[in-house]
């Protein structure tokens, strides 16, 4: 192609690409308006807007007029203006997306930017824009200086916004190391908080040096505050950390003095921070001064697990040299010629050849030989004055007696006795018997004889130590100077006022001033005297205990028998009295039982009033609960040596004095004795007593139920069945039928041996009204309102009619004779209606009987229960067939009226006096036969 014909297409196609940018017809009314009216912001949005579909030159040609013609847009409507750019440059921005960096347009964006900061340079969202534009093209020095002038323009309140993306730029891979500190070091004078980040660039970045400086800055201040929650203690610890780890890195700090004083500001790592500073000293390769560094260590930790770490840490170094030192002995070469010079020993510093295996080994048997021994020292360290801490150490030497003496010379001089932690006291006694094991005597009793001297918290560890010395001189034989000894133990002071100022004194001064009150050293010199002293000199010591007023009732008791040994009987009862004298209940129950069994032992009833009235006096002051051993020896007393009668006051004072769960027991023991010394008359009179009595007095419930049937048994063995049977009425208000069955068992077969149909009736009626009575029956008070009122006279004579009734529907002589001999029913108000009354018959003489055999007619009641009448066949052996209404299946018991002769045992004496003659004559009647006797004399 021709020349001329480039030139002259290139020449159409800026007039075409001019052509566009002009305006056309349609932009003919907005151009007029903005000629009359060019600075009106709201027609240059319509401009644009309707302009939005046009190309992008010709967009950006309108914006730029736009800018160009409202200069101070800014100042007129920042709201305006701020989206008339905004939205230019939104529009650049879409312009370049997806071209290269290094294209012409984003050039052009980067001016659009700076010319846009000419007028918006207090707008921060408009630097950030620009900012992350100009991160994003790698552009590290020109983005820097538009980061600097930005925060040069900004206010100090919008720089977090800037910083926040000025970090986030230096921290980029490829910026320069030096360049990133000193924007950190600039962002650290605005945000001080923030040097957590820094130390941790400064790891990522190995500039160990400059994170130590800043981490020993961060723990100096007093006021700084971690950002990430971390302790003054975790930042000690990383400084360490770094400092010990690079050594070479770190110039110009004093590392042993930082990590030393944090070893006395931080106690809960202190094991941790001796190891790094010796960690410290081997990297730097100062062997022995990190070795010195390890047994400071371990000589100054206070905790079993810091020294468990720094030992752990020591014998790991050890044994790594060790190790280090074989294998370099192994890689060195065989073929060296061994030196055969003559040498005398004296160059062995100088020519040092480094072969100290055996040395290292040795070092290292011993440093774990060491262990126990260190271990020790740190629980002493913990607390110097634990008395079972100073014995293990003790027994680490054992086999070694200078060290023993040593570690017993220093225990007892460094424990405190107020601050000990176990028994001081021990020490000296171990110390001496130390001695004492070795032979040495002597110095075993200038052991005791300083510790009797030392001040100790406790009178009975004094005691103690005296007692030991006795004892060990007791052991080789040397008797009187054990005695010579406690005699000595036992003196009280010299200076000794009245008792209060004394007793005020003792409190007050050290405890071998009170130490003659000890029970513990009198009762051991007791033990001496008893054994290798006189009768006076033992006498002596017991009385003296007796003054001091220190004696326990073992000790009386001790005394007494050592006195009754010797015949001194009177002597050892006036020591009893004085024991009582001295103690109260129950302290005194010991005394009390053995002064009255050695008294009535020795005198029997030679002296018996003199016995009644210990016996009296123990009872008077001894509380009811423990009152029933001495009743029971008063009474034993009386009935050995008294009277009978006496011995019944005892008992009969017992059974009112012991507490309720003894007096069951007390009133059996008492009915066994009235049987054996007064018969049945007395024994009747003591259990109408025992059941009739009352509270506080009477038996509960359950003892009472239990003496009811005993005494029901001796009425059924005696053959007076009524009276039995009176009894067990009166004790079924105490039984429960469905919990007490035995009782109801025993009452029933009571009734099938010895009753009737009528007293059978009569016992399955109490049975349903105590049952009742045990329930929890609600009852309807318009029904007891009925029943409180007056019964008239026509009730009284319909029972009168029910009674003739019955008596007409009899067919046997036994049913008329009952119902002949019946009494008129009375007419008494029920007090709750529905309830059966239990029908209480009077209990007469024998020749009254058939009387009591009909309960009385209640008034009717319309919720009671019609029991069928039954006939009645009696049979020729005299037994009969009773229905039991509320047996289960209807079953039948068949009723055994038995005949039995009654013992002579009722009747006395009384039944001698009659004529033997007649009573051979009158035959034995049973019940059948005295009814029918009575009907006939009717």
């Amino acid at each position: 192609m021709a020349p001329g014909l480039v030139d002259n297409s290139a020449t159409q196609n800026g007039n075409s690409n001019f052509e566009e940018l002009l305006p056309d017809d349609d932009d003919l009314l907005y151009e007029e308006e903005l000629l009359r009216n060019p600075y009106s912001l709201r027609m240059w949005w319509r401009y644009l807007e309707a302009r939005k579909d046009a190309a992008q030159k010709r967009r950006f040609l309108l914006y730029e007029r736009a800018i160009s013609a409202l200069p101070g847009s800014y100042k007129a409507s920042i709201s305006a203006a701020s989206s008339l750019w905004h939205a230019y440059l939104k529009e650049r921005r879409a312009a370049i997306r997806g071209l290269p960096l290094n294209h012409t347009a984003v050039e052009g964006l980067n001016n659009t930017y700076e010319r846009a900061l000419v007028s918006m340079h207090k707008m921060p969202r408009v630097w950030i824009e620009y900012l992350e534009l100009l991160v994003l093209q790698q552009k590290l020095t020109h983005t820097r200086h538009v980061f600097d002038r930005c925060l040069c323009s900004l206010p100090i309140t919008q720089h977090d916004r800037i910083w926040t993306l000025y970090l986030r730029f230096v921290m980029q891979p490829d910026m320069p190391v030096e360049t990133a500190l000193r924007v950190y070091r600039r962002y650290l004078k605005l945000e001080p908080s923030h040097t957590e980040e820094y130390i941790a660039y400064l790891k990522s970045k190995g500039s160990w040096g400059e994170a130590a400086k800043k981490l020993a800055e961060v723990v100096d201040d007093d006021t700084f505050r971690s950002l990430e929650g971390k302790s003054k203690h975790q930042l000690w610890l990383e400084l360490c950390d770094i400092i010990t780890r690079h050594p070479d890195l770190v110039r110009g700090m004093k590392v042993d003095a930082i990590l030393r004083s944090g070893i006395r500001k931080f106690t809960d790592e202190v094991g941790r921070l001796w190891t790094s500073l010796a960690d410290y000293y081997i990297r730097r390769g100062l062997i022995e001064k990190a070795r010195d560094v390890y047994e400071e260590g371990l000589t100054t930790v206070t905790t079993v697990r810091d020294f468990s770490l720094i030992f752990d840490t020591l014998t790991q170094f050890e044994e790594s040299l060790i190790s280090h030192k074989m294998a370099q002995l192994g890689n060195e070469s065989e073929d060296e010629t061994p030196d055969t010079e003559e040498d005398d020993g004296q160059g062995f510093l100088l020519s040092d050849d480094g072969k100290d295996i055996d040395l290292r080994i040795a070092r290292l048997e011993h440093l774990m030989e060491r262990r126990p021994e260190l271990l020790s020292s740190v629980m002493l360290r913990q607390n110097p004055h634990a008395v079972h801490e100073w014995h293990k150490r003790v027994k680490l030497f054992e086999g070694n007696p200078t060290r023993q003496i040593l570690t017993y010379t220093e225990a007892v001089k460094t424990v405190n006795a107020d601050k000990a932690v176990g028994k001081p006291h021990t020490l000296w006694i171990a110390f001496a018997k130390f001695y004492e094991r070795h032979g040495d005597i002597a110095n075993a009793r200038v052991i005791f004889d300083k510790a009797t001297q030392v001040e100790l918290k406790y009178m009975d560890d004094l005691a103690t130590v005296w007692c030991e010395w006795a004892e060990m001189e007791l052991r080789h034989k040397n008797f009187k100077q054990a005695l010579s000894l406690m005699r000595r133990a036992t003196q009280p002071p010299a200076t000794l006022g009245t008792r209060q100022a004394a007793g005020a004194a003792e409190r007050a001064g050290p405890v071998q001033g009170r130490l003659y009150r000890s029970l513990k050293l009198w009762t051991f010199y007791c033990d001496l005297e008893e054994s290798l002293g006189t009768p006076e000199s033992t006498r002596a010591a017991y009385d003296r205990i007796m003054e001091l007023r220190i004696a326990t009732p073992q000790i009386v008791l001790n005394y007494a028998a050592f006195l009754q040994e010797l015949k001194f009987w009177e002597e050892s009862f006036k020591v009893y009295e004085r024991g009582l004298a001295l103690f109260k209940w129950p302290h005194v129950r010991d005394l009390w039982q053995t002064y009255l069994a050695q008294f009535v032992q020795r005198y029997k009833g030679s002296k018996l009033e003199r016995a009644r009235d210990l016996f009296r006096q123990a009872i008077e002051s001894a509380p009811a609960k423990e009152s029933k051993q001495l009743f029971l020896q008063y009474a034993a007393l009386e009935e050995s040596y008294g009277l009978a009668r006496s011995a019944m006051e005892v008992y009969d004072q017992a059974v009112r004095t012991v507490i309720d769960k003894e007096r069951y027991e007390v009133y059996t023991l008492y009915l066994a004795r009235a049987t054996q010394f007064f018969g049945v008359g007395k024994v009747r009179e003591i259990y109408e007593t025992c059941i009739e009595a009352e509270a506080p007095y009477g038996l509960p419930d359950q003892d009472c139920k239990k003496m009811c049937l005993r005494y029901a048994k001796l009425e059924k063995g005696l053959g007076e069945i009524d009276r039995a049977r009176a009894i067990y009425i009166h004790a079924s208000a105490m039984a429960d039928p469905r919990r007490d069955t035995e009782f109801w068992a025993d009452w029933n077969a009571f009734e099938v041996a010895h009753g009737n149909e009528d007293t059978f009736r009569e016992m399955l009626r109490i049975r349903r009204s105590v049952a009742a009575s045990f329930s929890q029956t609600h009852f309807n008070t318009t029904i007891i309102d009925a029943a409180t009122a007056p019964v008239t006279t026509g009730t009284v004579e319909a029972g009168a009619g029910v009674g003739e009734g019955m008596k007409r529907k009899r067919s046997d002589d036994m049913a008329a004779l009952e119902a002949d001999l019946a009494p008129e029913p009375q007419a008494a108000p029920s007090r709750l209606p529905g309830f059966v009354s239990a029908g209480i018959q009077n209990q007469g003489q024998p020749d009254s009987t058939a009387a009591k055999a009909k309960p009385t007619a209640m008034a009717a009641n319309p919720e009671e229960m019609e029991l069928d009448d039954v006939e009645e066949e009696v049979e020729p052996s005299g037994a009969k067939q009773v229905e039991d209404d509320d047996a289960a299946g209807g079953m039948t018991h068949e009723v055994q009226l038995q005949q039995k002769t009654v013992p002579a045992a009722v009747f006395g004496g009384a039944r001698e006096t009659e004529d033997s003659t007649d009573a051979q004559q009158q035959p034995t009647l049973g019940a059948l036969d005295r009814f029918k006797k009575r009907k006939t004399s009717l």
